[in-house]
């Protein structure tokens, strides 16, 4: 069941063509109080869409929709559907930097539309319970002053909004790719930090370059959250310690990566028995998971052995229980040669 009110401490932000609902089912192994997000969906594609875009598994809550869009009534439509799905947050994007999004009218090129962003807040809100937030930037192109960010905030705030996630950077919609605009632009985060000290009253998540829990923690001193996108994709296991450290759950218990993969491999075989999809192969969930054994010894190999073994006509139905194997006799070896140095080296002490 999703946390009620939703507790923001921690949440992992929506990455298009990862956080899909296999990365969010791995990642709900680690922390169960995290907040997690979908991949951004757009209006039209919930809409008119043939496929289900709402779909996701019952183990994931909390979890929020993203929505791209910008037409107040097509907003509301959508927020209604993920109300009606179980969905425990609807979040508008106003951060996306792709020409494809700013070619669609939403994303990051809204930060120079509050008034627009504002109607679909209202319309949202009009139809659901559920929290609608806004994840933005702190800027775009020029518009990269305090004021600016400012205005845009006391305006969609005014219409109802009452927690914003924001990307610690602006983002130049001309000249720069998607990648770059998460790397280039510097980060500001005393910018967000003064919106959260002239706004007490709002919910302040802040996202961009945090990478450790101890980074974490020095943010939550001056705000309300801390959102993660790469660093937890590229090494999961560094969510283990969520729930005890940062949301003080003493009674948390951290699963092992070795638990993990057994946890994931049932839930493949699952998904191979009830036949739901027909395209589904396990290369589909193993793909999120090169990182589960970053900065381990044996990492590389697995990583390896997923990426040569999980794609192809013919799948290894089981490709995470091999994995695993491989990378245990590896770390049996480096064991054994460590022992070995170790008595070696004691024998020319004595």
């Amino acid at each position: 069941m999703s946390i009620t009110p939703l507790n923001r401490k921690f949440s992992v932000a929506p990455m298009l063509d990862w956080t899909d609902r296999h990365c969010r089912y791995f990642l709900r192994l680690f922390s169960k109080h995290t907040l997690l997000y979908t991949e951004m969906v757009t209006t039209g594609a919930i809409i008119f869409g043939k496929g289900d875009y709402l779909g996701f598994n019952t183990e994931e809550h909390p979890l929020a929709l993203q929505l791209g869009g910008s037409d107040p009534t097509d907003m509301a439509r959508c927020a209604v559907l993920a109300q009606e799905r179980g969905y425990d947050e609807v979040n508008i994007n106003v951060g996306c930097p792709s020409d494809r999004v700013k070619n669609g009218s939403f994303g990051a090129c809204l930060m120079a539309q509050p008034d627009v962003v504002a109607n679909c807040v209202k319309a949202m809100q009009a139809e659901v319970d559920i929290p609608v937030t806004v994840k933005c930037r702190i800027g775009i192109d020029e518009m990269d002053e305090d004021e600016d960010f400012a205005r845009f905030i006391d305006i969609v705030a005014g219409a109802g909004c009452d927690t914003f996630i924001v990307h610690a950077r602006k983002a130049w919609l001309q000249g720069l790719s998607p990648k770059e605009n998460r790397e280039i632009p510097p980060l500001n985060y005393p910018r967000v930090h003064r919106i959260k000290e002239t706004h007490p009253e709002l919910s302040i998540s802040i996202n961009g370059g945090v990478k450790t829990l101890a980074d974490t923690k020095t943010q939550l001193e001056s705000v309300d959250g801390v959102m993660i996108g790469r660093e937890v994709y590229a090494n999961p296991y560094i969510m283990a310690n969520v729930d005890t450290e940062i949301f003080g759950d003493a009674q948390a218990k951290s699963i092992s990566r070795r638990e993990a993969v057994f946890k994931m491999q049932k839930y493949i075989e699952s998904h191979i028995e009830r036949k739901e999809d027909a395209y589904f192969k396990p290369w589909h969930v193993a793909r999120h998971m090169l990182g589960l054994f970053q900065g381990q010894a044996g990492g590389r190999i697995w990583r390896r052995y997923l990426s040569q073994n999980g794609t192809g006509k013919s799948p290894d139905p089981e490709l995470l229980m091999n994995a695993l194997s491989a990378v245990e006799a590896a770390q049996r070896e480096l064991d054994e040669y460590n022992s070995q140095r170790d008595s070696q080296s004691s024998g020319q002490k004595s």
